[in-house]
């Protein structure tokens, strides 16, 4: 069974859902969890783990930084994607890093010469925990603010909020998720 529930952020109307004692998703409004929750048994319940939840992410919007490991965390994904989102929670509050900077992070734990950004870039854009697992703090190269599936306007705002100075960043005129 997948229990719900929402959150009224800053941002707007927030669902998290939880199986097994894990948070398996966090999805800000307009982002898509069809997917992810297909097949699913899923109900509106009040859980401790959505409570914590919902206090981390108050902790967050208040601007405190809250550590990811205090939540258990359950997303699912392949083996690469799972690498990826762990290679995510490392990276500070109010830092970013590029597609790039990750990819040779997953060469260098796999003992590849190479590793693709565009790959990482889809591992990255599968995240179902959005916020916690910050997929928000990792951009283009050259400062390109493409690919959130929360749409542009959410990654600038969850930036902004950690403080992150947006002189040096820009928003593509093509890419996806604009």
């Amino acid at each position: 069974m997948t229990y719900t529930a929402h959150y009224a952020s800053p941002l707007g109307d927030i669902l998290i859902a939880e199986r097994g004692g894990a948070l398996i998703g966090l999805w800000i409004a307009g982002q898509d969890c069809a997917s992810d929750l297909r097949g699913e048994t899923v109900e509106e319940r009040e859980t401790p783990l959505l409570r914590e939840t919902r206090a981390w992410l108050s902790r967050y919007f208040a601007g405190e930084q809250p550590a990811i490991e205090e939540l258990p965390l359950a997303p699912r994904g392949s083996t690469f994607r799972q690498r990826v989102w762990k290679l995510l929670c490392r990276i500070p509050y109010g830092a970013t890093t590029t597609y790039g900077a990750l990819a040779r992070k997953v060469a260098a734990e796999t003992g590849k010469s190479r590793m693709s950004a565009q790959a990482v870039g889809g591992a990255v854009g599968h995240n179902p925990i959005s916020i916690i697992i910050p997929c928000h703090r990792v951009v283009g190269a050259g400062g390109s603010l493409t690919g959130y599936g929360g749409g542009l306007p959410m990654k600038i705002a969850l930036l902004e909020h950690e403080g992150v100075d947006m002189s040096a960043f820009f928003v593509p005129k093509h890419g996806t998720k604009l």
